[in-house]
């Protein structure tokens, strides 16, 4: 903006400001201020990537030189899946082709194989690759809000029993799914309808003596736990562990129960993590369950051979492997994250990190918002429970003009 040029002008408005109370300006000012809405959708049309200059993002080689040895078997998934022609389906999206897609995690790998050092690395960044951020909360680049899941190991057994007769249960066939994985309904004599939500499925007993339970665990918490986070490891009895993975949804949406705990007193926002969750259960039974049941999305499993697995069907890697929503984000696309973990005392340190967008976020239907996979076992969990941070997400693009170069290059 210019500046006033007649003095009296510039004096009147120095003097008119300073007349103004202290308590009224404080008012003005908060007033300016929005909360962020990290749910909010995306505005129809609007785009999901905003593109900024390299020099404006945080470092990329914080974390040298961990990333080099723990993000290439991630990258190697990423490439492997974007080779293949059934990823075509997906491209282009926010004006990124596959070929862009995957000459850019071909390049980088490269890049991260001759890197001597961060400073190597950031500089081939910067002179081949375009930066974007997250459109954010409010479209504009304003911020995401990240949040964390696991794949949490818990006991149960194979067969119902005193002290487990809580199911997981696989999925049943009367849920229809479209043809990229999307939940359509149930199947019902007159054709589809909404399939029925958690408290419906539990209360009515509606998959039981189908043969769909695939095991028994201790509660309804620990249940609720597998179903939130996607994924879980059972320890069995005879000392074998049984590993199940995600398979579809009910298609509901998800409530967070820390989130319902808060609103109906039960818990401050600053107590909200998984280990005082477990307390306030523990002393709560009675009331669990209608906590539970706020949370209409229900989750089937299926038995894993292997790793847990996102929405690319590759492995997901702890701390290196990101969930978004697909319908606005390129798949397997290389992301810097941007935020912050408190530790076991609540202390918040610096969480920036090279990862790939390998999955699918089941409660994520916004730019605002992102899961990062910590991994499998207690301490993930204990990490999972306690991330919830307001940060900034990039993706990494390698520039047009340097993926028209490798083109011509391999066609010689």
């Amino acid at each position: 903006m210019k500046p006033f040029r007649s003095e009296g002008r510039r004096g009147v408005r120095r003097g008119s400001r300073a007349n103004i109370p202290l308590l009224a300006l404080a008012l003005a000012a908060s007033a300016c201020r929005v909360t962020p809405d990290y749910n909010r959708p995306l505005p129809e049309g609007w785009p999901a990537l905003i593109q900024v200059e390299p020099a404006d993002i945080p470092p990329l080689g914080g974390d040298w030189p961990a990333v080099k040895h723990e993000l290439l078997p991630a990258l190697e998934l990423s490439i492997a899946w974007t080779t293949k022609d059934y990823a075509d389906q997906f491209f282009p999206i926010e004006g990124v082709t596959r070929e862009r897609a995957l000459a850019s995690l071909v390049r980088f790998r490269e890049i991260l194989l001759e890197a001597q050092d961060a400073t190597e690395l950031e500089l081939a960044i910067e002179r081949e690759f375009d930066v974007y951020k997250s459109a954010g909360w409010n479209g504009r680049g304003g911020g995401v809000l990240f949040t964390a899941y696991c794949t949490p190991i818990l006991d149960g057994q194979l067969d119902p029993g005193p002290g487990f007769d809580h199911p997981l249960y696989g999925l049943p066939g009367d849920l229809v799914k479209g043809p990229q994985g999307e939940i359509l309904g149930q199947r019902v004599a007159e054709g589809l309808a909404p399939y029925p939500s958690r408290g419906a499925i539990e209360s009515s007993g509606m998959l039981a003596g189908q043969g769909l339970e695939l095991v028994w665990l201790r509660s309804a918490l620990d249940a609720f736990i597998a179903h939130v986070n996607g994924s879980a490891f059972i320890d069995l009895p005879d000392g074998t562990r049984l590993a199940l993975g995600y398979a579809a949804s009910n298609g509901a949406e998800y409530t967070s129960l820390g989130r319902e705990l808060v609103k109906a007193g039960e818990l401050t926002a600053s107590e909200v993590s998984l280990p005082r969750i477990r307390k306030w259960a523990e002393e709560n039974p009675e009331e669990l369950e209608v906590f539970l049941h706020k949370n209409d999305r229900f989750v089937f499993f299926t038995e894993l051979d292997g790793s847990p697995r996102g929405s690319l069907n590759v492995e997901v890697t702890g701390g290196r492997s990101l969930a978004t929503d697909k319908t606005l984000f390129p798949r397997g696309a290389l992301v810097l994250t941007d935020a912050s973990i408190p530790d076991e005392r609540g202390r918040e340190t610096p969480y920036r990190r090279l990862m790939l967008d390998q999955d699918t976020g089941g409660a994520i239907r916004t730019a605002g918002r992102a899961d990062i996979y910590l991994g499998i076992g207690p301490d993930a969990e204990q990490r999972a429970g306690r991330l919830r941070s307001e940060g900034q997400l990039y993706y990494l693009f390698l520039k047009p003009e340097h993926v028209r170069l490798r083109r011509i290059g391999h066609s010689l």
